[in-house]
């Protein structure tokens, strides 16, 4: 085989983009040329791993130097509040206004974007997001898309619809929030495809905001899939699991230790809401509070807003912890049930 120049371009958020760190080390280790099309608040942070790195702005650039994925996190920040709601009535006021932003910073990239492909000159470009960038799709090179963000993405009359929490052997509410999907929607996918189109791409499938590739990868442990409820077409194939081996060595805190002669009835545990999640600082500090209350020894993930959330003597944290070499090290796990975290946790088989 000849060595592939491979082009990835992830969101601009830690799951994604840790996603393809994984993948593209192991890439790298055969002996291909991995580059990266990141957001520009990622400057810095993937050419350690040996990669290149290819800048994009999705937004006009902000004054001063942002930290990785800070747009993200400030608007959770500041909309922390919608998450207090049925999610039938976020559907308006929360998940269309992060599409409006995610669709506009599609359009704001597109032409940087079609100069990076046009002078990488890539052989694949994978793409681990949930919109669609024309430039990526119209370079005349196979398209593989990844689907590491929430297994319903692949969306099926026999699974619940997505962003619903709405469990799946209870079809109450189904047909409503997908009516109410539609009607906050619609006018906002129906815009955007007509962009799409006119920059060269293939219209967009109904409702949806991105292409299939001509390879598909969605992450998911084959124990928690929805195989029977939606099949899927013979371009897709999961990945059980896909957890980065690029996470730096951990040594358990000396204060986290069991205290000599212990009884054995305090358990370590791993406590994370993601780099997201931990921005609502309301919630991390309640959750903190009535951990505080047991006999256990906490990790705790306190994300981009850690000077603003203090720990107790029983817990230990950080903004960035290395958390693939973290959880096999614990009794049991708390999470905001994100995708990355979850298969991780089956890979290492953490409760």
């Amino acid at each position: 085989m000849r060595p592939l120049t491979i082009l990835f371009a992830p969101e601009s958020a830690y799951g994604p983009t840790n996603n393809c760190v994984g993948i593209g080390d192991v890439l790298r280790r055969r002996g291909h040329r991995v580059v990266f099309a990141a957001e520009a608040s990622w400057k810095g942070r993937l050419t350690p791993f040996g990669f290149e790195e290819e800048l994009i702005d999705l937004a006009p650039p902000p004054e001063r130097p942002q930290e990785a994925g800070q747009f993200w996190k400030d608007f959770i920040r500041d909309t922390a509040p919608e998450f207090r709601k049925p999610t039938i009535e976020q559907l308006g006021t929360w998940v269309r206004p992060v599409w409006e932003e995610l669709v506009s910073g599609a359009r704001y990239c597109e032409p940087r974007l079609k100069d990076i492909v046009d002078r990488v000159r890539p052989d694949v470009i994978v793409e681990d997001n949930v919109v669609c960038f024309p430039a990526l799709t119209t370079a005349g090179v196979p398209f593989v898309r990844i689907v590491s963000c929430n297994p319903l993405e692949m969306k099926g009359e026999h699974v619940p619809p997505p962003f619903s929490g709405y469990p799946a052997a209870d079809r109450t509410g189904w047909a409503d929030f997908r009516a109410e999907y539609d009607r906050t929607h619609r006018d906002v996918w129906s815009a955007f495809n007509t962009w799409v189109v006119e920059q060269g791409a293939r219209p967009l499938p109904e409702l949806e905001f991105i292409h299939e590739g001509d390879l598909n990868l969605y992450v998911c442990p084959e124990i928690a899939d929805y195989t029977e409820a939606r099949p899927l077409g013979p371009t897709w194939h999961r990945l059980d699991s896909s957890v980065r081996e690029t996470d730096e060595e951990f040594s358990l805190p000396e204060q986290l230790a069991e205290p000599p002669g212990g009884t054995g009835d305090s358990a370590l545990i791993y406590f994370s809401l993601g780099s997201l999640g931990s921005a609502d600082v309301d919630l991390m500090r309640r959750v903190i509070a009535a951990l505080a209350r047991t006999p256990h020894r906490y990790i705790v993930s306190k994300g981009p807003l850690h000077d603003r959330i203090e720990l107790p003597p029983t817990m230990w944290g950080a903004e960035f912890l290395p958390q693939t070499r973290i959880l096999p090290l614990v009794d049991l796990v708390i999470t905001h049930g994100g995708n990355n975290t979850t298969t991780e946790c089956f890979h290492s088989a953490s409760p």
